[in-house]
C-alpha cells in the first residue's frame, strides 16, 4: 500500500485529561471516544479512553512486508511450528481524531513484528543470523467497526542495544487513492519484563543489556507508548489505542 507524496500523520502530544476537558471547553463539543459520547460535566469524573496521539518512532531495519493477513502471528506459515514464549493478547484500536470528535477507524491495516524469545527476527539476515524465508512473528490484521486489530504473539525477546519492543505500522487510505502511514513502537514496564525473562526460553539468554531509559529510541517518546498488560490464565494481555489526526 503505497503512501502518496504530501500525505501524512499530523502529529501532536499525548492528550492528557486536563487537556481534554480544557478542548471542551473551548469547543463545548462532546467527544466520541471508543463509541462513548462525553461532554465537559462526565469527562470529569470518567475514565479517559485511549484516543490519544502517539509519537511516531523509527520503523528499524527488520521491517518486511509480508502481506500476511493473520490473528496469530507466532507461528512460521511454511512449517506452521510456533515460536516459544509467554502468551500475549494484543489488541490495537485505532481512532480518527477530528475537529471535536474521535471516531473508531474502520478498513486501516495494522502491522505488527518483533522479535522472538532470543532476539531474533524473522525473514532477514543479520550479523548474528539469517532467517530469509521463515516468517514467524509478523502479521497484519484489518480494522473493524470498531478500530480494532487483535493479535496473539508472545512477549519479545531482547537483542544488544535495545530494550524491549513491539513494531507497528498503520496504514489507511483516507480519501480516494491518497494513503497515510503511521509508524512507531510499543513497550513493556521493566518489572514486567523481569518477571518474564525469569522463565524459559527467554532465561537462557542471560542479563539483557539495556533498559528503558538506556535505550535512544525509547528516549524519545517512549514514556508514551507504554503497553499495560493484565495477568491471564497462561499469559498476558493488552490494549493499546491510537489516535490518528489525517492530512
Amino acid at each position: 500500500m503505497p503512501k502518496s507524496k504530501g500525505s501524512a500523520i499530523a502529529l501532536g502530544p499525548l492528550l492528557s485529561r486536563r487537556q481534554l476537558v480544557a478542548l471542551l471547553g473551548a469547543t463545548g463539543a462532546l467527544w466520541l471516544m471508543g463509541g462513548r459520547l462525553f461532554s465537559r460535566q462526565s469527562l470529569a469524573g470518567a475514565q479517559i479512553p485511549s484516543c490519544v496521539v502517539r509519537p511516531q518512532q523509527t520503523e528499524g531495519p527488520y521491517f518486511v512486508d509480508e502481506r500476511l493477513n493473520r490473528s496469530d502471528i507466532r507461528s512460521d506459515p511454511t512449517t506452521g511450528q510456533a515460536k516459544p514464549g509467554t502468551p500475549l493478547a494484543l489488541t490495537l484500536q485505532i481512532f480518527r481524531l477530528g475537529s471535536g470528535d474521535c471516531q473508531p477507524l474502520a478498513g486501516a491495516q495494522v502491522d505488527i513484528w518483533h522479535c522472538d524469545a532470543l532476539g531474533i527476527y524473522s525473514d532477514v539476515r543479520d550479523a548474528g543470523f539469517n532467517t530469509i524465508g521463515q516468517k514467524f512473528l509478523r502479521g497484519y490484521q484489518i480494522t473493524d467497526v470498531r478500530g480494532e486489530a487483535k493479535f496473539v504473539t508472545i512477549c519479545p525477546g531482547w537483542y544488544a542495544g535495545r530494550t524491549v519492543h513491539i513494531h507497528m505500522k498503520v496504514r489507511t487510505a483516507h480519501a480516494a487513492e491518497r494513503h497515510s502511514e503511521f509508524t512507531s513502537q510499543m513497550y513493556f514496564d521493566d518489572g514486567l519484563t523481569d518477571r518474564v525473562y525469569a522463565d524459559q526460553p527467554y532465561a537462557s539468554k542471560g542479563r539483557r543489556n539495556a533498559r528503558n531509559q538506556d535505550d535512544r529510541i525509547f528516549r524519545r517518546g517512549g514514556d508514551q507508548l507504554m503497553l499495560a498488560p493484565t495477568a491471564t490464565a497462561d499469559g498476558y494481555a493488552a490494549t493499546f489505542g491510537v489516535g490518528l489526526q489525517l492530512s
